[in-house]
């Protein structure tokens, strides 16, 4: 089916769980943004995750969040345990008229749940010239410094750039070796994963996602590095939104976590930079150096193929759709 097509599906199956439709409507974009572009992971893996929060009352499906205060270059919202992505729905054009003005604009969600990747909330913004930065927290999933029990979240993070000529440039990665994402996918199809992902709940080395999921922490990336990484990552998005830590955030399974979110626009513009011409000379030497890829690469490939043959979907998952959307 076409994106739009599985958007609406998607809206579809929120709304008939519980969400209002103004909440389910940038929910299913995201979602089908990464099946679209083959972040399953993060696509309609995650749906049955959204659907339980509501029906458990663990989230507020029907929440529209607040603007708790507000500066020339600073919006702080409360999203009143609904989601991320309505919060930042409602602020984006603001963000952005923010960010002309000032040349900078921070935005800050507390009391939210993320349960997607970052990439869709910051690429649109690359797209009308800005450059952008966003992270996530989420409950203790990873080990600090010297190892031990979890206390960080996976701490998600995520940066977009324009270029001048082309797509523009995204990443979007965990501070973990391997996102919760991976490990959801990695259940799914019955995987075992690499030792040194990360412990179970005896700190022992596990190849079993499950056990990970299931009390384990996971390891962050480069070690040390990846430590210092979501530090960072925690302290932006929980101390400064007023979410959530990590370690603060009650258990409940592979739901969507609560916590905050960063997310801040550069217009470089106002510093009379030309930076996505910058940019495509930066890719260039990229290429010169023997690297085809740029990160967002395979996604925007997977894109092109998506929209000229349309989203394959498993008769499982169309029958996961349809049973999520009459189940009102």
């Amino acid at each position: 089916m076409t994106p739009d097509e599985l958007k609406g599906r998607i809206c579809r199956a929120l709304v008939a769980s519980g969400f209002a439709e103004v909440v389910a409507a940038p929910i299913a974009k995201s979602i089908a943004a990464c099946e679209r572009d083959g972040t399953l992971g993060h696509g309609l893996l995650r749906l049955p995750g959204f659907v339980e929060a509501v029906r458990t009352g663990w989230a507020d499906g029907k929440a529209l969040p607040v603007e708790v205060s507000k500066s020339p270059s600073m919006r702080v919202m409360d999203a009143l345990n609904g989601f991320a992505q309505v919060a930042l729905d409602v602020s984006r054009d603001e963000l952005m008229a923010m960010a002309s003005q000032t040349g900078t604009a921070i935005l800050l969600i507390r009391n939210a749940h993320h349960f997607s990747a970052l990439w869709p909330d910051i690429e649109g913004f690359a797209r009308e010239g800005f450059i952008a930065f966003s992270c996530v927290t989420s409950r203790a999933r990873l080990t600090a410094w010297s190892g031990g029990g979890p206390v960080f979240g996976t701490s998600a993070s995520a940066f977009a750039c324009p270029r001048a000529h082309d797509d523009p440039v995204v990443w979007d990665q965990a501070a973990s070796i391997m996102s919760q994402g991976d490990l959801l996918l990695a259940v799914k199809e019955g995987r075992k994963i690499p030792l040194d992902v990360g412990v179970d709940a005896k700190g022992e080395p596990t190849d079993d996602p499950n056990a990970i999921l299931e009390g384990g922490a996971l390891h962050p990336f480069g070690g040390r590095k990846g430590a210092s990484i979501a530090f960072m990552v925690e302290v932006l998005a929980a101390a400064l939104s007023g979410g959530a830590f990590g370690f603060e955030s009650p258990a409940k399974g592979t739901l969507p976590s609560k916590g905050g979110q960063f997310l801040m626009l550069i217009d470089p513009r106002r510093a009379g930079a030309d930076v996505a011409t910058r940019v495509e000379g930066l890719v260039d030497a990229v290429h010169a150096a023997g690297s085809p890829d740029l990160p967002g690469s395979r996604r925007y490939r997977r894109r092109a193929k998506s929209l000229a043959e349309g989203i394959l979907l498993s008769d499982e998952t169309l029958a996961m759709l349809d049973r999520l959307a009459s189940a009102a």
